[in-house]
């Protein structure tokens, strides 16, 4: 098959699907000799492992042209190069395809739906309108955990026979590091927890901050909270929350942090804290893993799928539960850490992108073409 690869999140976002999209691409062309792929992108950038490339504008400013490069341009484009089937990362778009060109459409999670309160009225928008449509139409669905597939079968029961459910992998550059560089040019000498993610609702950082407040008053040590991800929407209760907190000196926000940095950030941790109140899959999770990092997370969603027995886990809505994880794993004896780090390592082994590839690799032979 001649399959088209939508790979605009390469260019225009930081953030999950991002990784997810450029690591997809990846793994795809190493492991795959049958197929041929071709990539779409909104411009021009570094060729991933010798892929073609097509480059389509997009005016992110401007509605209409966002709308006529959806629904017109990306699909004539398409149709001319005799594509046989396209896979949409974020499972927004192309619309208008020809009936012979096959839809492989990922869905990551079903929050605008299920947290609606929690997004952008523009974003609940386009779900409601769209999403029913998309699914319909796709060949095949790729799902990123079980939960995400439960989902997705009790609100839309048509998809059932449509999915495969793979679990996401981790980025090799995911690794424990030495090296103290960012931290460094941070000016973190002590101790600290990391929080990684988009500072939105949904992450829970709000709760986070209050149980960083009873883990401070506890242990009466000085132990930083870093905060890594961009600001996103709906963000004003949580700065709010940090302008007030009574340990802000200690928390320091570093915004995008290359996948090398958050690597060395990870493997100097206390420990990733990550009460997220709902996941399609916890990356994060995988990748504190893969640098030997304990995890304290939320026993909600998809988490306990990839934290399995390793991760601790708390109840995302009761800081005070938060709080006592936090104080139990800093708590931790030596040698109690060492093999939780061991294990951290052991379980980040079972989930890689080649793993993901060979399952897609199947699924798109199910599909046929």
């Amino acid at each position: 098959m001649k399959i088209a690869i939508i790979a605009d999140p390469i260019d225009n976002q930081k953030g999950g699907i991002h990784v997810f999209t450029r690591e997809l691409v990846r793994a795809l062309l190493a492991a795959d000799s049958e197929n041929e792929y071709i990539l779409i992108r909104e411009k021009r950038g570094p060729v991933i492992d010798g892929a073609r490339q097509l480059v389509i504008p997009n005016n992110r400013t401007g509605l209409g042209l966002a709308a006529l490069r959806l629904f017109f341009i990306v699909p004539l484009v398409l149709w001319w190069h005799k594509v046989d089937a396209v896979l949409e990362p974020a499972h927004f778009g192309p619309f208008n395809l020809p009936r012979r060109i096959k839809r492989i459409t990922a869905i990551h999670d079903l929050t605008p739906l299920l947290f609606s309160h929690y997004h952008r009225y523009h974003s609940q928008l386009l779900q409601k309108v769209f999403l029913k449509g998309i699914l319909r139409k796709a060949s095949l669905i790729l799902s990123n955990s079980k939960h995400t597939t439960n989902d997705l079968k009790a609100h839309f029961p048509f998809t059932a026979p449509k999915i495969a459910t793979i679990h996401l992998g981790h980025e090799p550059g995911f690794s424990p590091r030495a090296s103290r560089a960012i931290l460094d040019a941070l000016g973190v000498h002590r101790p600290y927890w990391l929080s990684v993610g988009t500072i939105e609702p949904r992450k829970n950082l709000v709760r986070l901050l209050e149980a960083y407040r009873i883990f401070r008053s506890e242990v009466q040590e000085e132990v930083f909270l870093l905060i890594v991800g961009q600001k996103g929407w709906k963000s004003e209760p949580f700065f709010e929350a940090l302008e007030q907190h009574p340990y802000r000196a200690d928390i320091r926000l570093t915004g995008f942090v290359s996948d090398e940095g958050l690597a060395e950030l990870y493997s100097h941790a206390v420990g990733l804290a990550y009460p997220s109140e709902y996941e399609g899959f916890g990356l994060p999770v995988l990748e504190a893993f893969a640098c030997g990092c304990p995890v304290v997370c939320s026993e909600s969603s998809s988490l306990p799928e990839v934290g399995g027995e390793v991760a601790w886990y708390a109840n995302p809505y009761d800081e005070k539960d938060i709080a006592q994880q936090l104080i139990a794993m800093y708590r931790l004896p030596g040698e109690a850490r060492r093999q939780l780090k061991q294990a951290a390592l052991q379980r980040a082994s079972a989930f890689t992108w080649e793993k993901y590839a060979a399952e897609c690799l199947r699924a798109f032979r199910r599909m046929g073409g």
